[in-house]
């Protein structure tokens, strides 16, 4: 849960590029970086800012998509129903391959089950998914979780994403300030010193991206049963 302020992390900001006036760097220009911060975060940790919610699917289908500030699905979970408020069965994913060798028509035939089994994604299409069967002709709701977009965080609020951040927030900003008086050797050295801490706490690495999603939260394909 997001707690601390926007305005606590730019005052530390500015004591410690000593412009606590903000002559050098304005409010403005060190809060625009903050919430690059923000997005950059969750770029690299899709689960500082994830959301679990119904989803109403489109009817007759098997393709679905997250919301519209998904970044990438993270899991389904269960049927929630048609009003999407009774939890029902459980969802596990399964594999397209899996899908298309003993159910070549899955994407046309018929959900006689009345609920969904199975999910299908892809981390080479983060915001798109599959469901099986496809999501019945009438209305039907399930519940996902996702990670999501941060909103632009502004003065006398708070981050968007969990305070746990908050010091790889303040790395980012710091980054950025010293990256605009890069020309000066020591304000450089320190702006590559900044990203690295901030890297450091995200702990990112080559493609980080590819190491989440369901395929990485312990869940396996499972076979499909006949319906």
């Amino acid at each position: 849960m997001a707690t601390i302020t926007v305005n606590s992390l730019l005052d530390k900001a500015a004591t410690l590029i000593q412009d606590a006036t903000n002559v050098r760097w304005p409010t403005s220009e060190l809060l625009g970086w903050l919430n690059d911060g923000q997005r950059e975060v969750v770029l690299h940790k899709p689960e500082a800012f994830v959301k679990n919610q119904s989803l109403a699917l489109v009817a007759g289908k098997t393709k679905q998509a997250v919301p519209a500030d998904g970044v990438m699905l993270i899991d389904v979970t269960c049927n929630l129903g048609a009003a999407g408020a009774t939890p029902g069965r459980s969802i596990r994913m399964t594999s397209r391959e899996v899908l298309d060798a003993q159910k070549p028509t899955w994407h046309s035939d018929a959900n006689t089950l009345g609920y969904i089994q199975h999910f299908i994604y892809d981390q080479r299409d983060p915001k798109n998914f599959y469901v099986y069967p496809k999501a019945p002709d009438t209305a039907w709701t399930i519940e996902i979780v996702y990670s999501a977009a941060p909103n632009d965080c502004s003065t006398g609020g708070t981050i968007q994403i969990d305070d746990i951040y908050a010091n790889a927030l303040l790395d980012y900003v710091l980054y950025r300030t010293y990256s605009k008086d890069a020309e000066y050797a020591a304000n450089a050295q320190l702006a590559v010193a900044h990203y690295q801490a901030f890297a450091s706490a995200l702990g990112i690495k080559t493609q980080s991206q590819l190491s989440r999603g369901p395929m990485m939260s312990g869940q396996q394909p499972v076979a499909i049963p006949a319906q």
